[in-house]
């Protein structure tokens, strides 16, 4: 338990905290440093550790590790399991750490890299602490409200279409502070309810996983970001619940409501408005009302999916889609619209390998057929919003004119 100090974290913020029988050493990086770097590899070369822990999950390590892992991505059952938000909300990250790399010569998170490499060749045990970003994302937007996640999914889309240097005061809080908050841009800082999550959260997290993971090692080293060197030490001295109990708290979803009651209103609005058509005005009145609601959301879907570049059979998909999907969320027209573009023009193992690159162009995004996908299923279901918007205004004034 009287291990000396490694030369490899003099001058690098640290912390040391002995619980338990274990010595967890706490070093705080940049993680777009070379002396980071430098200092990781000294660390774990002294031979003062038994385990290593580094701020990572199983995603993001294979994301540095394996550079051919997008290319085995399934991206239809992206699209079938709904994590297409969560797949762009990934590359807009790839792209911004892209960006990074590119200005400063040095890949963000080389450190942490370093740190898994350094003890895999010397048979050290690697935990993996952080929360899957994933997690991180949806638990962050749960706690916004409707314009909170149009501001979050606008600041990500945005990281994709951006391809300007980042700028030196944010590189400055990035070698001070975290990555993923980084990637937020400024509303990170503006949103408690994101900081917490974001930032709060894990620093929790991986007290909790530094506690339930360290086996039999009674030296450990842990590679955190420099701004959760803090709020880490102290949740690993203080926290008195079980780890496990802690890790499931923050790994878990709000429970949202069973009953789908937006879905059940606007379909008793639209087929409510529908039969009271027909009953009042008859056939006339009500062939009316559901022409211009399919013509409203049917033709802006549509619309969509052409601006995206899509085949004529997905927006003959989205046509028909657009007035459903208000009354069935399983049939949304983006996902159908963009489901069918990926069938009909099945990307290649090409497009996987050039997407990063791509998506830093306007015309990368249409050239490409993983991003024209990704496209496909955003404009399509803006223009279905927006045509069930109008077409239910325009039924609206029908009835109450």
């Amino acid at each position: 338990m009287n291990a000396p100090i490694s030369d490899g974290l003099h001058g690098q913020p640290h912390a040391i905290v002995e619980r338990d029988g274990v010595r967890y050493t706490l070093l705080g990086t940049a993680h777009v440093s070379q002396a980071s770097v430098d200092a990781v590899r000294d660390a774990i070369g002294s031979g003062a550790y038994d385990a290593v822990a580094v701020e990572l999950d199983p995603q993001r390590l294979q994301a540095l590790t394996d550079p051919d892992a997008l290319a085995r991505l399934d991206l239809i059952q992206v699209l079938r399991t709904g994590k297409t938000a969560l797949f762009a909300a990934n590359l807009a990250l790839a792209a911004y750490q892209r960006r990074l790399a590119e200005q400063l010569g040095i890949e963000p998170g080389a450190e942490l890299k370093r740190a898994v490499l350094e003890a895999r060749q010397r048979e050290l045990p690697v935990h993996l602490i952080d929360r899957e970003v994933g997690l991180t994302f949806k638990r962050a937007s749960s706690k916004l409200g409707w314009w909170g996640r149009a501001k979050l999914g606008g600041g990500l889309l945005a990281a994709l279409f951006v391809d300007e240097e980042v700028g030196e005061e944010e590189i400055e809080k990035l070698k001070q502070g975290d990555m993923l908050e980084s990637s937020f841009g400024e509303f990170a800082s503006e949103s408690p309810q994101l900081y917490e999550s974001v930032i709060a959260e894990r620093d929790r997290y991986m007290a909790a996983r530094l506690r339930e993971s360290h086996g039999d090692a009674r030296e450990v080293l842990a590679v955190v970001g420099a701004g959760h060197l803090q709020g880490l030490a102290q949740h690993l001295r203080e926290e008195t619940r079980a780890p496990a109990t802690v890790r499931e708290e923050l790994e878990s979803l709000p429970q949202k409501s069973s009953v789908p009651w937006f879905t059940i209103f606007l379909s008793a609005f639209v087929l409510g408005g529908f039969a009271w058509g027909f009953w009042r005005g008859g056939i006339d009145v009500g062939s009316d009302l559901l022409l211009q609601w399919v013509l409203a959301t049917g033709v802006l879907g549509a619309i969509g999916c052409a601006v995206a570049g899509g085949h004529p059979l997905s927006i003959l998909v989205a046509f028909v889609a657009s007035p459903i999907t208000p009354l069935h969320p399983a049939l949304a027209s983006g996902t159908l619209s963009a489901l069918t573009e990926a069938w009909v023009r099945k990307p290649t193992y090409a497009d996987f390998m050039a997407l990063r690159d791509d998506v830093q162009t306007w015309r990368g995004w249409w050239r490409n057929r993983v991003a024209r996908v990704l496209l496909n299923f955003f404009l399509t279901s803006l223009g279905t919003a927006i045509g069930v918007w109008t077409g239910g205004l325009r039924m609206l004034g029908k009835l109450i004119g």
